[in-house]
């Protein structure tokens, strides 16, 4: 227990033999149950989390398990090993659910900085930030702040969280309040399932809280594609974006971002048409596309402004 509040981490692994029992054994004594899910490793992993996790059972003095192994027959990738880990916790009433990496890049000391927001009642959700301090993104690996920077801009613009940095951390800790009002059971199952989280906070109204901390790079291996990542995350991106202004801004009534955002793809639309041969014509065209940028760009610019009290950065 943290600050009178339970705490659940849940902990995805997918051939990670070499590192899981390591992240399992280093977390703080203050976590009251870990959800270990193996989303059907090919090597040792799963072997490696029971040993583990009879090995702390037996230490434990609550009465109840402290290590839970879960374990997926089929491989339904980071997200959905990350939903099992969800429900369990959430099956079980426990207050803040952090999620953690089975890779041993994220420092279990830093746990306690992403649950003082949550605890004191400044945020719903915190996550780590390793781009907003210079000496952390020294560490980065190149090829990965390079990613990571194109899809904080994409995600800033997708989410409306435009003040929120690196949203591919998967160093989290959500309130259960929050974590109810996403909507567990439609998380997104692939890589992108942090960045579709804030998507779904925005929508719901919550707050994010950003943690500045560095990583700890070592011999782990990634298994992401980027041939297969880049597209499957930026399609989700643009869905979830027309989701939330639909959801937030067109559902509920007139909206002043709404009534922008529709007016700019019609003139954007209409613009696209007038341009083509006999329909219209280039001059109509392009004041239309210059209308649609307009409307398009003041849409988003009020849906920062809106979303701006949703956001928390901790120093």
């Amino acid at each position: 227990m943290y600050r009178h509040h339970t705490i659940a981490v849940v902990l995805p692994a997918y051939n990670e033999a070499d590192h899981v029992g390591d992240v399992i054994a280093s977390l703080p004594s203050f976590v009251d149950r870990m959800y270990v899910v193996d989303d059907a490793s090919t090597d040792g992993t799963w072997d490696e989390i029971r040993e583990q996790a009879a090995a702390l059972n037996d230490e434990s003095a609550g009465g109840d398990d402290l290590v839970v192994p879960l374990r997926h027959d089929v491989n339904r990738g980071a997200g959905g090993a990350l939903k099992t880990g969800y429900r369990r916790a959430l099956a079980d009433g426990l207050e803040l659910v952090v999620t953690m990496d089975a890779d041993g890049q994220m420092d279990p000391d830093e746990l306690d900085r992403l649950l003082d927001p949550l605890v004191e009642g400044r945020a719903d959700y915190a996550k780590g930030d390793r781009l907003s301090r210079p000496a952390d993104r020294v560490s980065m690996p190149r090829f990965r702040l390079v990613g990571n920077a194109a899809l904080t801009l994409l995600t800033r613009v997708a989410s409306g969280y435009w003040r929120t940095s690196d949203p591919q951390n998967g160093y989290t800790a959500i309130t259960r309040e929050a974590l109810a009002a996403v909507d567990v059971e439609e998380l997104y199952e692939y890589y992108g399932y942090c960045n579709e989280m804030l998507i779904r906070l925005n929508a719901a109204g919550l707050c994010v809280a950003d943690v500045p901390m560095s990583a700890n790079y070592g011999d782990e291996k990634s298994h992401i594609s980027l041939t297969a990542y880049v597209p499957k995350v930026a399609f989700m991106l643009l869905c979830g974006f027309l989701w939330r202004y639909r959801r937030k801004y067109l559902a509920g009534g007139v909206h002043p971002v709404g009534a922008y955002c529709v007016a700019g793809v019609i003139a954007g639309s209409l613009g696209v048409l007038s341009i083509l041969p006999g329909v219209g014509s280039v001059a109509l065209g392009a004041t239309l596309l210059v209308i649609a940028v307009g409307g398009l760009a003041t849409a988003m610019s009020l849906d920062r402004t809106e979303s701006r009290p949703l956001e928390v950065t901790i120093e």
